[in-house]
């Protein structure tokens, strides 16, 4: 029979197995840090202002993806030299025993400063430990698939970072409506984090089990095991050339995709669409019920028609349809919202270099103390968009809302804030804004009964549905661009720069730029003009390779 047409043997189904269900405990274990951001911010950032708390909450959430791509070289490095399994049982040990400890981790109340230290260190550990992660599992489960059906074997381990951000959505909820809001602020968040320590020793014992994959093993006989992986990987341009085609001819693009549909979407419903977060989180929960099944679908696909056109034709999807369907969530979700944008102009007026730069991730509320700096941030604090005209005429900047100009006041920073005067001054000012936004009609959260949650639910789902297009086959593809001997380590590197900062940062872009324009839609062209230009090098320079041997060592 052929290899292509066979049922699954019990011990791929096995390998599939353990290797996803590792990877959705260590995905879950890595989400729960950012669906926690806020309670995490008040725990261990206490000493810093509301504001900044959350900033660097967020930002000690960013170091565990910018570190990912160092992991990806030293757990890669070691994936080639020693083996696939016992590379990928350190990774996960490291990442679950990470968390618990979060769970267990003294708050800023109680040691001070040592508690945000820990934890962006234990943060750091998961993102190396993740680094190492999903080039161990791919290439495993990828070695041990036939010739074939690598596509529909390896989207299995796709499946894995959607199902852990379910996993931690629906153990977030349960303890959230067992415990209740107060208690869960207070100690419940603890409990998903401790949780974790049940779900790494069911994976740590079903990775025990494993015997190293059929590639490696062959290698190794032979003596063609490389000795210098980081070498050969980057150091020869033969190879480096595969690892540049391979990070912007298709991870890239893939990276932006998958992080717009399953983070920027469900950010974009709650702080810009004022959707509340439980109703937000289960339209989330449902779209990625609903998606989830299309991973092994588009990878059982690219086994017959190839990667490449599956993948490519995702990016174009999203690169021609993200302006429009994020607009139709924009009406979906809170049509008042929609609304008051089509029949208002805002309109903040200043002069040339009265405006900082809103989207800087470590500035203070009294770093924006410039009138203009005043307006923006408030207008972006409440979801409302707006354009910026230059006052040729100077002075303090103007915020126009239909017929009706609201000055805004200039903030005096006395001993690291705000001087009585200003801050009544600026009270006054966001009061007298307020009024004005809401008799335009703009709402401050969506109205529930107006909520179209069938409309949301097809275009979070259709969003998804792009995710698996461009993630179910890269797996494969990136195992199939890499000879054995060095496969870990290449393959590694790429899809961790990618996702790990072209994808990990683009919620952080985007805000910046939509901050920093006053469109609220402005942050999608971070995604758009990504993925535009992975479809176009992909097109060019990416070729097929669905029909690879992956058994070669060189």
């Amino acid at each position: 029979m052929a290899a292509s047409a066979r049922p699954m043997t019990p011990e791929e189904r096995r390998v599939i197995v353990a290797s996803s269900l590792g990877t959705v405990f260590e995905w879950y274990d890595f989400y729960l840090y950012g669906s926690l951001a806020g309670i995490i911010a008040q725990q261990f950032f206490s000493g810093l202002d509301p504001s900044s708390a959350f900033i660097f909450a967020l930002l000690a959430f960013a170091a565990g993806f910018i570190v990912r791509p160092f992991g990806a070289l030293v757990f890669g490095r070691l994936g080639d030299m020693i083996g696939r399994k016992y590379t990928f049982l350190v990774t996960i040990l490291i990442m679950g025993m990470s968390t618990f400890i979060v769970g267990i981790l003294p708050s800023y109340a109680t040691v001070g400063l040592a508690a945000p230290v820990i934890l962006v260190a234990l943060r750091m550990l998961q993102g190396l430990a993740l680094g190492g992660e999903y080039g161990g599992a791919a290439t495993y489960v990828a070695e041990h698939s036939p010739p074939g059906r690598r596509g529909a074997y390896t989207a299995w381990i796709q499946t894995t970072a959607t199902l852990g951000l379910f996993l931690s959505l629906v153990v977030i909820l349960g303890v959230r409506s067992l415990v209740g809001e107060a208690a869960f602020a207070d100690w419940g968040w603890r409990i998903p984090f401790l949780v974790s320590i049940l779900l790494l020793g069911v994976s740590v014992f079903i990775r025990l089990s494993m015997n190293e994959s059929p590639a490696f093993k062959q290698m190794k006989a032979e003596g063609k095991t490389s000795k210098a992986p980081l070498t050969e990987s980057f150091g020869r341009w033969k190879n480096l050339r595969v690892v540049l085609l391979a990070l912007f001819g298709l991870v890239a693009g893939q990276a932006v995709v998958w992080y717009t549909g399953q983070f920027y979407a469900p950010f974009f419903l709650t702080n810009v669409l004022r959707v509340d977060g439980s109703t937000a989180n289960i339209l989330t929960a449902v779209a990625l019920l609903l998606g989830t099944p299309f991973f092994i679908v588009f990878g059982t696909l690219s086994d017959r028609i190839g990667r490449k056109p599956i993948i490519l034709a995702g990016l174009l999807l999203a690169t021609v349809s993200y302006f429009p369907l994020f607009k139709a969530l924009t009406q979906a979700a809170n049509p008042d919202l929609a609304a008051a944008q089509a029949r208002n102009q805002i309109v903040v007026i200043a002069a040339a270099g009265d405006c900082s730069f809103q989207g800087n991730p470590v500035a203070r509320e009294i770093d924006f103390y410039r009138s203009c700096d005043i307006a923006k941030r408030f207008l972006a604090q409440n979801a409302v968009s707006y354009s910026n005209q230059v006052s040729a005429a100077g002075g303090p900047a103007r915020v126009r809302i239909g017929e009706q100009d609201i000055p805004a006041p200039v903030g005096r920073v006395v001993n690291h804030k705000f001087d009585d005067e200003s801050f009544r001054a600026i009270a006054a000012f966001k009061k007298q804004v307020g009024e004005a936004l809401k008799a335009a009609g703009y709402p401050t959260q969506a109205d529930p009964a107006k909520v179209d949650h069938v409309t949301i639910v097809l275009i979070l789902t259709l969003l998804v549905i792009y995710v698996t297009m461009v993630y179910a086959p890269i797996a494969a593809m990136l195992v199939e661009l890499f000879p054995t001997r060095i496969r870990y380590t290449s393959m590694s590197l790429p899809y961790h720069v990618g996702n790990g900062w072209f994808g990990g940062l683009l919620p952080t872009i985007s805000f910046a730029m939509v901050a920093q324009n006053g469109n609220m839609f402005h942050g999608l062209w971070y995604p758009v003009v990504i993925a535009a230009a992975t479809l176009a090098i992909g097109l060019v320079f990416v070729p097929e390779t669905r029909q690879v041997d992956i058994y070669s060592a060189d």
